[in-house]
């Protein structure tokens, strides 16, 4: 089965989008056929393009050239020094990736940096980032964030919030969302016929029988003790300091924790330039670096590619594995 090439959009131009897009190219050609929407003004200048008409057009042009779906921006590209002018332009250019994807033009979205302030500021963008956003555009109320590896899978819980406001937010009810979609996710996404996930406690010790705190008794422990009573295999809630030890890491196959620390740390660690960032939950595939604009590098050569060219590769694996759940 031959499926479509994967849309990538261009993120914020100022920044090492353009830049990283054209590397991800000459390190994957033909090999993982994607196209690049955006204005082929803004790559980098050499930067071999095909301008392609038809995303299906990618499979072949890749060999080649950066395959370029052209969408025109009002304004020129001056690295590290956003133009409001161009916002507009990055919020449609992310829209059409989805429609793409959604008519089965595309068999996935990896999209490339933005900048919040500059589309908030140009296009009076509404929406608190590009989770969100391909949330709106997918139709649906909940996501869930995964950092991804081939070490490690992590997914928080809680995410860009306070320490003290977690104890707070995090409910149940969000917490039984979160495992469920990660598991979902792991089958239909990820391959995984029997997801196995690991669910870290909120405290020291996970609360270490209540000395260090009352959530795991209260709250974790009879919510993981009820999806186990519906045959999901979890273990937890456990000490998060003794989770992401290599032996540890073989007994699972996504860790759930609390906050955004407690899952970005230990994949960080692991795997800073490799670690992808996934949005779970979509009617469709959504990767992404982990990594910002970075405008104090843009231009000058030293943007490092690695998590773009993963994020590429798994949004692809990830593709493989939904289709094959659907046959």
């Amino acid at each position: 089965m031959t499926l479509a090439p994967i849309a990538l959009t261009c993120g914020e131009p100022a920044g090492i989008g353009p830049e990283i897009a054209a590397r991800a190219w000459e390190t994957l050609g033909a090999r993982l056929p994607f196209f690049y929407i955006g204005d082929p003004r803004h790559l980098p200048s050499g930067t071999p393009v095909t301008e392609i008409h038809n995303p299906m057009d990618a499979l072949h042009a890749s060999a080649t050239a950066l395959p370029v779906l052209r969408h025109d921006f009002p304004a020129d590209n001056t690295w590290g020094e956003p133009d409001a002018q161009n916002a507009h332009g990055v919020v449609e250019v992310i829209a059409r990736a989805v429609k793409l994807v959604q008519d089965g033009q595309a068999s996935a979205v990896c999209t490339l940096p933005i900048n919040k302030h500059v589309l908030q500021s140009g296009a009076g963008f509404a929406y608190p980032g590009h989770t969100e956003y391909l949330a709106a555009l997918g139709g649906v109320d909940r996501v869930v964030m995964m950092l991804a590896s081939p070490e490690l899978r992590v997914v928080p819980t809680t995410i860009h919030i306070a320490l003290d406001q977690v104890a707070t937010e995090l409910t149940p009810e969000l917490l039984e969302e979160t495992i469920w979609i990660t598991h979902r996710a792991l089958f239909q996404d990820f391959g995984v016929e029997s997801p196995r996930i690991a669910v870290a406690g909120l405290n020291p010790h996970a609360g270490e029988n209540g000395a260090m705190g009352r959530q795991e008794l209260e709250m974790i422990t009879p919510l993981l003790d009820k999806l186990r009573a519906e045959r999901l295999d979890i273990a937890g809630p456990l000490s998060a300091d003794t989770m992401f030890h290599p032996a540890a890491r073989a007994r699972y196959d996504a860790a759930v924790c609390m906050y955004h620390d407690q899952a970005l740390i230990p994949i960080k660690t692991l795997a800073f330039d490799a670690g992808v960032n996934v949005t779970l939950g979509l009617p469709f595939i959504r990767t992404s670096p982990d990594h910002g604009t970075a405008f104090d590098i843009a231009g000058q050569g030293l943007a490092n590619p690695a998590s773009t060219i993963a994020a590429l590769e798994m949004a692809r694996d990830m593709a493989i594995a939904r289709a094959g759940a659907k046959l």
